[in-house]
């Protein structure tokens, strides 16, 4: 178990429901994640994919603890520490390890605080777990900004100064700022236009290897989920329903709905609509 980095046993997170009382009754809540398992190694892409409403959000907001899940266990290896359960650890203690756990949001236009400056931005996370100001935040800003294809000089600006692959790029330079070993990257491409969905992409992979970096990536898109993932798990209403290399996925998959969803990609050549489904 060396190279797993995330383990995640019979995770669930349900909204709503009550226990009823004297003049109601028990009502049943909604189960938006049932009892998922999963394993991530270390240095690979993990792919979670899903029509949208199958609970993929939701499991990686689990997996980060912005959600506090109803059940189940998520222990966290980072490299130089003791293994954590993530599942009901108190804010205490995820503060130790929240650096190693970040986020890429789908959209860059709202995740970033327009009243912000880049500096601030990229560097927050900066000042408050390092305690870094002046010259030394600066050349740390201006060096992630580079890393992900930005000019330094850009960390006077604001976001509203930039194009949306420009703002998603900052998202991914603020997720790097504190060194972290895991990133889920939730929808982090699904608002850019395809050619900027391909650099994207690319970038993200350089970083990967630049930075040894652990993705759990979200999407909704497989032509991108087969590009980028080296595994990938189809979800359905919130269960896994069938989790696969990439390859052996999309050459064979095995549950209807992964059959389903793959037959439902438009296809350019009329020639080659259909075959899919004549070979499953």
């Amino acid at each position: 178990m060396s190279d797993v980095i995330l383990e995640v046993r019979d995770l669930t997170m349900e909204f709503g429901g009550s226990a009823g009382g004297l003049f109601s009754k028990r009502s049943e809540g909604v189960k938006a994640v049932d009892a998922v398992s999963f394993s991530v190694r270390r240095g690979e892409t993990f792919g979670i994919v899903g029509e949208s409403g199958s609970g993929k959000t939701t499991l990686g907001r689990c997996i980060l603890r912005v959600l506090d899940p109803t059940g189940g266990s998520i222990r966290f290896r980072p490299k130089e520490a003791d293994e954590v359960e993530l599942a009901g650890a108190p804010v205490a203690e995820l503060r130790q390890v929240w650096r190693k756990l970040r986020m890429i949001f789908q959209d860059p236009q709202s995740s970033l605080n327009p009243r912000l400056r880049v500096i601030d931005i990229v560097g927050q996370a900066l000042q408050k777990s390092e305690g870094l100001k002046g010259k030394a935040l600066s050349d740390r800003v201006g060096a992630l900004l580079e890393s992900v294809g930005l000019r330094p000089e850009f960390m006077l600006r604001y976001p509203n100064a930039f194009s949306g692959g420009q703002r998603q790029r900052l998202g991914i330079a603020r997720a790097l700022s504190t060194g972290p070993e895991l990133v889920v990257a939730d929808e982090a491409v699904s608002a850019l236009d395809v050619s900027i969905q391909a650099q994207t992409l690319n970038l993200l992979q350089d970083l990967q290897e630049e930075f040894d970096l652990t993705y759990i990536f979200i999407a909704h898109d497989l032509a991108v989920v087969e590009h980028i993932c080296d595994r990938v798990a189809v979800m359905h209403r919130g269960r896994f329903v069938e989790v696969a290399d990439t390859k052996t996925l999309f050459a064979n998959p095995q549950h209807p709905y992964t059959q389903a969803l793959l037959e439902a990609v438009p296809v350019a050549d009329p020639r080659m609509r259909g075959k899919r489904a004549r070979r499953s």
